[in-house]
């Protein structure tokens, strides 16, 4: 029996159990079976492929990098010319776009990588046409964008989102709150800083013994469940934000941007998709001159440390790193001096003073 076969026959038994409080020891069980197997076959397949097919070894470059998924034909390759200005082949039939094309959004002085990606078909996660590929390359991205067609079912939304979560992509979510450490000997801890019903002692064993693991602390700080367990133990997992924009102008042949109406439109996609990716703008300020305003340094807000803004610039600046004067929102007083530590916020301006 083939490795796919054996996924079939897991989610066939799935369906087919009814889920309660009495069967969930036995679904957690083969959630954790069905999960080793997909990582299995994502495996093997990668390996058989001998390196990265042609078209999709595009090199990541820019302040983020936004990958587009959809259906063939839902208007990928329009959303691209018009975002970027980078001609991606659009056609009245499927399947245009056969490689990874890039273009470039440049918003508020950053630079956003975007990319077409071909359009990916139901079993995509399985191997059918070019899907584990486009899922790879979505797996790197710092936000996916599902292109849907307005005219099609809205079905297809639930497609996408399966297919992806079939590759380990979590779509707008935030890892479980849950610490697993494995241990050499000891046995298993199981212990709870808050209540988590969902997932109960035996269960979580059940899904410790599929996978072997015989020592460990698990300690749950969410009311977490057996998916989020099992994503834990995996440790592959990639949570991406995700936005969904409905398209329609391929149907309909709509190819009039400059109509105040659509550069609406276009504004507030671009906007969104800033949000989404939660950039900001820190401009820096050299010793005796005006801010460089032209020219800020992008980072993301999660990461925006007066360490991660000097590694941005240049990985050895933090090695001659004295203290760093500060005006803007962060900060109480303008210039306020601060080390390294410190938390930016928008539109800060920084100047680092060195060691002497």
């Amino acid at each position: 029996m083939t490795t796919a076969q054996k996924i079939a026959e897991i989610e066939a038994e799935m369906t087919r159990t009814q889920k309660n409080k009495a069967t969930s020891y036995h679904l957690g069980l083969l959630k954790a079976k069905l999960a080793k197997l997909k990582r299995e076959m994502i495996d093997s397949s990668s390996k058989k492929g001998g390196g990265t097919q042609e078209g999709f070894e595009v090199s990541k470059s820019g302040d983020s990098r936004i990958g587009m998924i959809g259906f063939p034909s839902v208007g990928k390759s329009t959303l691209l010319t018009k975002l970027t200005g980078v001609f991606s082949k659009i056609a009245a039939y499927e399947f245009t776009t056969l490689t990874c094309i890039p273009g470039v959004l440049q918003h508020k002085g950053a630079k956003i990588q975007l990319l077409d990606l071909p359009g990916i078909i139901e079993g995509a996660k399985d191997g059918k046409g070019r899907g584990k590929q486009v899922i790879a390359v979505a797996r790197t991205c710092n936000l996916i964008l599902i292109v849907l067609d307005a005219t099609r079912p809205m079905v297809h939304k639930k497609i996408i989102e399966r297919e992806l979560e079939g590759f380990g992509i979590r779509l707008n979510k935030q890892p479980p709150q849950i610490e697993f450490k494995k241990r050499d000997k000891g046995g298993i801890t199981i212990s709870r800083t808050q209540d988590a019903p969902r997932l109960d002692d035996e269960t979580i064993k059940a899904i410790l013994r599929e996978y072997k693991i015989n020592n460990c602390d698990i300690n749950l700080k969410c009311d977490a469940t057996d998916e989020d367990l099992i994503d834990v133990i995996e440790g592959n997992r990639k949570y991406i934000p995700c936005l969904y924009n409905s398209t329609f102008w391929t149907r309909f042949h709509i190819t009039c941007p400059s109509l105040p109406f659509w550069n609406g439109i276009w504004n507030e996609l671009v906007e969104r998709i800033w949000d989404y990716l939660d950039l900001i703008r820190i401009y820096t300020k050299p010793k005796g001159l005006e801010p460089d305003y032209n020219a800020p340094v992008i980072v993301q807000r999660k990461f925006s440390t007066i360490t991660d803004f000097c590694n941005k610039l240049h990985k050895s600046m933090i090695k001659d790193f004295r203290y760093a004067l500060v005006w803007g929102a962060s900060v109480k007083y303008n210039p306020q001096k601060v080390g390294k530590d410190h938390q930016l916020l928008d539109e800060d301006i920084v100047q680092i003073v060195k060691k002497i």
